[in-house]
């Protein structure tokens, strides 16, 4: 899984600009994975990937991120061959940061969108995570929950809300409490505009390459199995309760 992280000074642009800048995020993120994939000196390959934009830090601080995961290999189309990755990571997390800072603001610049003074360190986080089913879980739960359940809301006294968080550093249990106004504007900032897309598949993972992702199935001799057929509930009679078989259907006059 690979992170990449808007710096602070990116915050209050973000902020006010969220559509082009979260757009140019993930235009960024999946051509600078894209590229390291298929140079040679890294895997020489085409990757899949599927992002998700997260706003929020763990104590629901505005911190727009991206997470990434990408299989630890990819598809050779000319010879149709699967090149696995070597090695313990996908690449180095220094060179994507160089890179991705490099064409963001790059992007940024062609855009006309102001560009705060940017840090020269840009943070990119690449570690691996097995098979990848605890990081898809991890990243589900966000998708459909909001930003914070509401089991961790602990109490709602005196105009003021008090909700509970993970720390990341020391994943210690911790508390944080604010006026009802404020802890509105905390959860409303990280709504994204309508229609935007929070998730997304890029390479072989697209829905558009359909026929490349049955070649990496056929080259890795993947069998999906078809799941249960679902039967339709039958009707039931009112009176005996037992099924019924359906002649027809009369709509109603009018």
């Amino acid at each position: 899984m690979v992170t990449f992280t808007l710096p602070l000074q990116f915050r209050t642009l973000a902020r006010r600009c969220q559509k082009p800048i979260y757009s140019l995020f993930f235009l960024c993120v999946a051509g600078v994975l894209k590229d390291f994939g298929l140079n040679p000196k890294h895997l020489g390959a085409e990757i899949g990937m599927t992002m998700v934009l997260h706003t929020h830090s763990r104590c629901l601080n505005y911190h727009p991120h991206i997470h990434v995961i990408v299989p630890g290999g990819g598809i050779i189309r000319s010879r149709k061959q699967w090149k696995k990755k070597k090695g313990k990571y996908l690449f180095k997390q220094q060179n994507l940061a160089q890179v991705f800072r490099a064409r963001f603001l790059t992007e940024l610049n062609k855009c006309g969108l102001p560009i705060p003074k940017a840090p020269e360190k840009w943070v990119v986080d690449c570690r691996p995570v097995g098979k990848g089913v605890s990081a898809i879980k991890y990243l589900s739960k966000y998708l459909y929950k909001g930003v914070i359940s509401q089991k961790n809301i602990i109490a709602n006294r005196n105009s003021k809300v008090t909700f509970r968080y993970v720390d990341s550093k020391t994943e210690s249990i911790k508390y944080r409490t604010l006026l009802g106004e404020d802890f509105i504007y905390l959860i409303l900032q990280h709504v994204l505009p309508k229609g935007f897309r929070r998730v997304r598949d890029y390479g072989f993972l697209h829905a558009n390459a359909k026929k490349l992702l049955s070649l990496v199935q056929l080259v890795l001799h993947v069998v999906i199995r078809e799941g249960p057929f679902r039967s339709r509930p039958a009707f039931t009679c009112p009176r005996c309760k037992s099924p019924m078989v359906a002649i027809g259907f009369r709509l109603k006059p009018g």
